[in-house]
């Protein structure tokens, strides 16, 4: 059994994303940003940075993992499933997932601050990470020429990428022209897996006023934090 600590946010759907493709036994523990949970002493002694998402393995001697990526190639390790066992092909899902780890995520992320949540409009800023948001879907892009998935066989490099690119307009990026990026957003996006995920630990409806709402504030409660 795997309790997974997590709130709705990119890094939290992916770790749910790959549980459902699993079939793990899971528990959710939902984590509330904007009240400070991941800042209390309980949680910060298994995960010490404060972020979402962890998981603790029961069935491991309660063996704590933090940081999306470790979490994700513990679990594909642990299954045997999502992750190449030969070289070669686990290299290029590394490749790809580190890909996801140092650019896609923190660039969207930043991109998401300045449009969205930061009081003062930079316009100079939003368009630095807006820009190269868009230049690394463009990568994302030229990899799935004549493939449906980012290294061939779906994997955690795609379960980790995918919850990010598929909310971009909420960063304010365009994925106008980017055919085969569109085309495999929608594919993941029909797994049961992929809609599963996008409601752990709750569902957020962007077009709903009111959870756009909620949303923006707790991202605001927590630049503060």
């Amino acid at each position: 059994m795997i309790d997974f600590y997590t709130a709705a946010t990119p890094n939290g759907w992916k770790i749910g994303l790959l549980l459902e493709e699993l079939g793990a036994e899971y528990t959710v523990k939902p984590i509330s940003l904007s009240d400070g949970e991941q800042k209390t002493p309980e949680y910060l002694k298994i995960n010490p940075n404060g972020r979402i998402p962890t998981i603790v393995d029961r069935d491991a001697d309660n063996f704590a993992v933090f940081e999306s990526g470790a979490i994700m190639i513990y679990l594909a390790e642990k299954f045997g499933r999502f992750l190449p066992l030969n070289v070669k092909g686990r290299s290029h899902v590394l490749q790809w997932l580190m890909f996801q780890m140092s650019g896609v995520g923190p660039m969207q992320g930043q991109a998401n601050v300045f449009h969205r949540y930061f009081d003062e409009k930079i316009p100079a800023v939003i368009d630095r990470y807006q820009n190269e948001t868009r230049r690394l879907y463009e990568v994302l892009d030229r990899q799935l020429e004549g493939r449906d998935y980012l290294c061939d066989e779906y994997s955690i490099a795609d379960m980790a990428t995918w919850p990010w690119v598929g909310i971009a307009f909420w960063a304010g990026v365009s994925t106008d022209g980017l055919d085969n990026l569109g085309a495999w957003i929608k594919r993941i996006g029909s797994r049961d897996a992929a809609q599963k995920a996008i409601t752990i630990p709750h569902p957020i409806d962007f077009s709903d006023s009111t959870a756009t709402e909620d949303a923006e504030k707790m991202a605001k409660s927590i630049l503060t934090k």
